[in-house]
């Protein structure tokens, strides 16, 4: 056969993942778990932190060859995954995906022809994911959306982002709990006019009717005025304590700490009052050490999942652009590294005006 007889190789997609933490199995939760996304949301501390990791998804992708780092032109992917919102949003919720439930997924919606690899994906919900595994339990076998079995390739496969852990839902289920815990029992001392008691009558019993009616009208009463008056039958006796004495602000901001270090974000962007004090650091430090404690467990979950032959060809892969972006420079910093690079004739003048994303004179594009 001559040289050009050749095929193009039929693209075979990746094996089937492997089963990595105690709480997945059958039924993608081997232990439900026992608080939901959305009530997990509910708390202030554990929206920030899901805000802050999702500014991940603000951060561009490239696609490089491997044997030079050179940019390249990339599959459509690259630039939006999907049809039906921007590149941000759905990077975003593969984060939160990845920090709530360990695993993201990606439903492939169109293929290119020539050798099947993924052209469109479409953020998949966790919640309407299931699985099938082997007898063993170490591999799925079978993924399901809504109860119904989608392929294992090609068009109407599920693409999986695996986390490095079973996810906060899972692994910091009774912080969040008593997160939640903490912040009704506030939010009922907050609505209550008194502290909580009893009305005691000395005189003949009362129907239930008139019980009820007697204690919504104090309610009522109380939160329109502060001054209450009582008839020589009835005597109130508060039995509880202050939201001060119940330690509802210490608790919230303990549990605000937990939750910082549960999901990997120093506590004090949260404004934990515990964990206030921090030393001297210019924005692009603090910004990198952002990166390196909680944004790279979930960056390099996405680069190399998408880096796979699966997905990207050979020879090639997807990396966030944090230096152009996230971890830009001054100005004045980037001109002084150009000016070196220029004068050593490592770069030419096109080539550091392109870097600055400045057209070169007489180009068109």
């Amino acid at each position: 056969m001559g040289l050009f007889d050749r095929k193009p190789r039929v693209l075979e997609a990746q094996a089937n993942p492997q089963i990595m933490g105690d709480a997945f199995y059958a039924s993608n939760y081997y232990y439900s778990p026992s608080v939901t996304r959305q009530a997990a949301m509910s708390v202030p501390s554990v929206k920030r932190c899901r805000d802050l990791l999702c500014t991940v998804g603000t951060i561009p992708l490239e696609y490089k060859k491997a044997s030079t780092g050179e940019e390249i032109p990339a599959p459509r992917w690259v630039k939006q995954l999907s049809k039906h919102q921007p590149q941000f949003v759905t990077l975003s919720y593969c984060v939160d995906s990845i920090l709530f439930f360990g695993q993201a997924f990606l439903e492939i919606t169109e293929t290119y022809q020539e050798d099947n690899r993924p052209a469109v994906m479409e953020w998949v919900a966790n919640t309407r994911v299931t699985t099938e595994v082997d007898p063993y339990g170490q591999f799925v076998t079978q993924y399901l959306v809504d109860g119904k079995p989608r392929p294992m390739s090609g068009l109407g496969s599920l693409i999986t982002i695996q986390g490095f852990n079973e996810g906060v839902l899972t692994t910091g289920a009774r912080t969040i709990q008593a997160a939640i815990d903490v912040e009704r029992a506030a939010a009922v001392a907050a609505s209550s006019p008194m502290p909580t008691g009893y009305l005691k009558n000395s005189g003949a019993d009362l129907p239930p009717q008139e019980v009820q009616g007697l204690l919504a009208a104090w309610k009522s009463a109380r939160l329109n005025r502060a001054t209450a008056y009582l008839t020589s039958t009835l005597e109130y006796s508060p039995v509880s304590f202050s939201p001060k004495d119940m330690l509802y602000t210490e608790a919230i901001q303990n549990l605000a700490t937990e939750i910082s270090r549960l999901c990997g974000i120093p506590a004090y962007y949260l404004s934990a009052d515990q964990n206030t004090s921090m030393t001297y650091a210019n924005i692009l430090d603090e910004r990198k050490q952002l990166v390196a404690l909680a944004f790279q467990p979930f960056i390099s979950a996405i680069e190399q999942r998408l880096s796979m032959d699966d997905i990207s060809t050979a020879g090639h892969y997807v990396k966030f652009d944090l230096d152009s972006s996230f971890l830009r420079v001054e100005p004045m910093q980037r001109l002084m590294v150009l000016e070196k690079m220029l004068s050593l004739g490592l770069i030419t003048t096109e080539q550091a005006m392109e870097m600055e994303d400045l057209t070169p004179n007489g180009s068109d594009e």
